[in-house]
């Protein structure tokens, strides 16, 4: 674990099949990706199980990132973690790129899947703040699966 990684919960044993890691944020984006990151990892249960591993990032330049979790929001997540019986862990870190963030942890667990969700951004936003999503999907070493939010698991 990285300098400025927590675990806010975690569950033992690791999981047999490996993990699915989940860019969340505390929002129906968030959301979307976590329902389908928790449908993918009980999929897994035959082959032994697969864990969900939850990255809630900020880069820590704004003074409020609604996109970081309040304690709150931690407590309420770990405790849908709980819910599903799947391992988990759930990590926050603030000061480097999301994106950076997301797949160091999918490269320190050997992630079987990435799953993120995807907002609407205009071309001058991409432009001026680049996109967390686009930089996961391109960059990631293992597939990633983009989710919006109304989207089922299938």
């Amino acid at each position: 674990m990285t300098a400025g990684q927590e675990p806010v919960q975690e569950q033992t044993p690791p999981p047999a099949d490996g993990w699915v890691v989940v860019a969340w944020t505390p929002d129906e984006f968030g959301d979307a990706a976590l329902e389908h990151a928790i449908a993918w990892a009980a999929e897994g249960a035959a082959a032994g199980g697969r864990g969900v591993a939850v990255v809630n990032g900020t880069r820590g330049d704004a003074l409020v990132d609604e996109r970081f979790a309040a304690p709150g929001g931690l407590a309420d997540l770990a405790e849908r973690l709980r819910g599903t019986g799947l391992p988990h862990v759930v990590r926050q870190e603030m000061g480097r790129d999301v994106a950076e963030q997301v797949l160091d942890v999918a490269a320190e667990l050997s992630a079987r899947l990435v799953v993120v969700g995807l907002r609407h951004r205009s071309p001058v936003g991409k432009l001026l703040m680049g996109s967390v999503a686009q930089r996961i999907l391109l960059t990631a070493e293992c597939p990633v699966l983009a989710v919006k939010p109304g989207e089922r698991p299938a």
